[in-house]
């Protein structure tokens, strides 16, 4: 039987050469790093999703971590990173204008397009550092036990949570700091908490209308708040005082939900940052007409695929941290 050997349109596009699917070379090496990117990211959030899954019972609750907004007291919810993810997803659409202008030879507008794309790109890295610097810091802080467990407080009054502050007292305990006047040198002091264990046992004696919340979640999908009596038992159980969230230590619950959430966030930050440096880059291209000479402004639709991957992973992460 004799081989017939298709031509005309789909040979001359399967044809391979240097330009398969009728890509630039550059494309196709974009295309690569996003699919290989793509897999690096997925790997991070299944990896994520089992840990939360093996410990959903302990798992801490976003809407009582992500509560804050610069410049603003009290509790907001999510609203701070929903703007976030405003920002981002329209500094996506700002590059697709960009790449279109592009396409159109219209130089006044890729240099308006792509400046919109950084500045969106640069309020975004902004807003996720406070948010680290913020989630560091923390806001009400917790005692952790020796089996690593964190036990929060709240107002049996009005069922909020409780800062150390509000009921912690102060004692007259011998604390020395370095003092670099005084010539005074400490080895292994480490950071020192704003109150004591002691202290924050004997405020909660003193003050009977604060209750511990374990890490525990109930049927209402609430943290488990305990009586007095059991309060104070859990309380004995106490090591140590935590402030914030760090890679040892997490106010808010579970440790493992601070590692994900500072190599996850942080390691998609560290792409949008890239993708900030690189933005500016092509930008002052444009201005310096480099794409006009080319004839084509191929280059700014390579690195708006690279934008449009960074946009579409942080609506997974999102998701995956915030929502779910």
């Amino acid at each position: 039987m004799d081989t017939t050997v298709t031509t005309g349109t789909e040979d001359s596009v399967w044809g391979g050469g240097n330009r398969p699917l009728n890509a630039s070379y550059g494309k196709m090496m974009m295309w690569f790093f996003i699919v290989s990117d793509a897999l690096t990211f997925s790997g991070f959030l299944v990896s994520y999703g089992f840990s939360r899954f093996k410990f959903i019972e302990t798992w801490p609750i976003a809407d009582e971590v992500f509560t804050h907004v610069p410049f603003f007291h009290g509790n907001y919810p999510m609203y701070y990173v929903a703007f976030m993810t405003f920002i981002l997803i329209m500094s996506s659409v700002t590059m697709v204008l960009a790449v279109d202008a592009g396409h159109k030879m219209m130089q006044k507008k890729v240099i308006l397009y792509m400046f919109l794309t950084v500045i969106g790109g640069a309020i975004f890295v902004g807003s996720q550092a406070w948010e680290w610097a913020t989630f560091i810091k923390g806001d009400y802080g917790a005692v952790e036990t020796k089996g690593g467990r964190i036990l929060q407080f709240v107002d049996a009054e009005t069922g909020e949570r409780a800062a150390l502050a509000d009921f912690a007292k102060t004692l007259p305990e011998e604390r020395v700091e370095h003092m670099k006047n005084q010539g005074v040198w400490f080895q292994g002091e480490g950071y020192k908490t704003s109150f004591s264990l002691n202290e924050v046992v004997e405020g909660f004696k003193a003050t009977p209308n604060i209750l511990i919340r374990t890490e525990t979640i109930n049927e209402e999908g609430e943290k488990t708040v305990l009586n007095r009596q059991e309060s104070l038992s859990k309380l004995s159980q106490a090591m140590q005082v935590v402030e914030g969230a760090n890679l040892i230590h997490n106010e808010y619950g579970s440790r493992l939900f601070a590692d994900f959430f500072f190599f996850i966030t942080g390691f998609h930050g560290f792409h949008v940052f890239s993708g900030v440096v690189i933005n500016i880059i092509i930008f002052f291209n444009v201005i310096l007409g480099t794409y006009e000479r080319r004839g084509h402004y191929e280059m700014v639709e390579k690195v708006g695929l690279y934008w449009h991957f960074v946009d579409l992973v942080w609506v997974f992460v999102f998701t995956f941290f915030y929502l779910v």
